[in-house]
């Protein structure tokens, strides 16, 4: 802890080198994730558009800490960018749950008709407020549960059993109103807790469950779906509001390229990881979801007593 934040006293949101501004961009991924690929070609478009006036350095890993960690970062100006899902966001703007209601989305297409239209763009700027601006989202595909040695095929087979979620409100909720015992913790500390029994399982993507090697462990994964909660590339507002109108253009323009190209590499990411986790003699299971979607109802009418809420989610059904 002493070395992290002797780290970030050196940092001060982005470094001057004559007439180029650097951007700090930390997020929590490995460099074989096609998240961090799209980062990497976001750096690019940037330093072309701006000839060079404008560069971005990555962190990537979890260098300079948490997902929490780095958006409180972003809110004091230590750094200027970070990539992190919606639900960790929500902790800091309320308005992004809306992500993370359990089979709100119908599918990969409606999801983007909805973060790329009104609804979208609205809560992008929601987190401004608290000193975060999104700037687009990224493709994080549908996230299911993986377990050790149980093979979830229902609602019933969750109970007892400890599922590592993320630290949010919805997720543990969710897994908690299936019957699982939600046990919130870091993404990085979850390969261990899955060997020492820690925990029974976990829930996310096929990519983050092939590039965090969980697959060694947990032979089991389960298309259940429950949500789609996209990530967020976030920059903080004490830096945004340093830029002039046309480096903001940049950036915001080197930001939606990379989307597209961010899609593409998720599609072909999953492709080469099943393959992976097929040679790795990992079992898939194809549940009949209507029983999950059942079970956790209740958040979604939860969540649609809040008027706000509710009009965002009517928006979000309409689509």
């Amino acid at each position: 802890m002493i070395l992290w934040v002797g780290t970030f006293l050196l940092l001060n949101a982005c470094a001057l080198e004559g007439n180029t501004k650097v951007l700090y961009f930390a997020h929590s991924l490995p460099i074989t994730h096609p998240v961090h690929r799209a980062i990497l070609d976001m750096k690019e478009a940037l330093a072309q558009k701006s000839d060079g006036q404008l560069q971005i350095k990555v962190f990537p890993d979890g260098q300079l800490g948490t997902e929490r960690e780095v958006l409180e970062l972003l809110q004091i100006g230590s750094i200027s960018m970070t990539k992190v899902s919606a639900a960790s966001l929500s902790n800091f703007a309320p308005d992004y749950q809306v992500t993370s209601i359990p089979y709100l989305f119908r599918d990969s297409e409606h999801l983007f008709r909805v973060l790329e239209g009104e609804v979208g763009q609205e809560l992008l700027m929601s987190s401004t407020e608290y000193l975060l601006r999104g700037l687009c989202f990224y493709d994080a595909g549908a996230r299911s549960f993986y377990a050790k040695n149980n093979q979830i095929e229902s609602p019933e087979d969750l109970d007892g059993m400890k599922i590592r979620t993320m630290n949010d409100e919805m997720s543990v909720d969710m897994v908690n109103t299936l019957g699982g015992s939600a046990t919130p913790m870091a993404y990085g500390e979850l390969y261990t807790a899955l060997q020492q029994n820690v925990v029974d399982g976990a829930e996310n993507n096929i990519p983050s469950f092939v590039t965090s090697n969980h697959y060694e462990v947990c032979k089991y994964y389960t298309f259940d779906e429950h949500t789609m909660v996209p990530d967020v590339v976030v920059i903080g507002t004490r830096f945004w509001d340093t830029l002039n109108e046309k480096e903001k253009e940049w950036l915001q323009e080197a930001a939606n390229e990379s989307v597209t190209k961010q899609k593409q590499y998720w599609k072909e990411t999953v492709a080469e990881n099943m393959e992976v986790l097929k040679a790795a003699q990992v079992h898939f299971l194809y549940p009949d979801k209507s029983k999950f979607s059942e079970k956790t109802a209740p958040l979604l009418d939860k969540m649609m007593q809040d008027e706000k809420m509710k009009a965002v989610i009517e928006k979000i059904r309409s689509e």
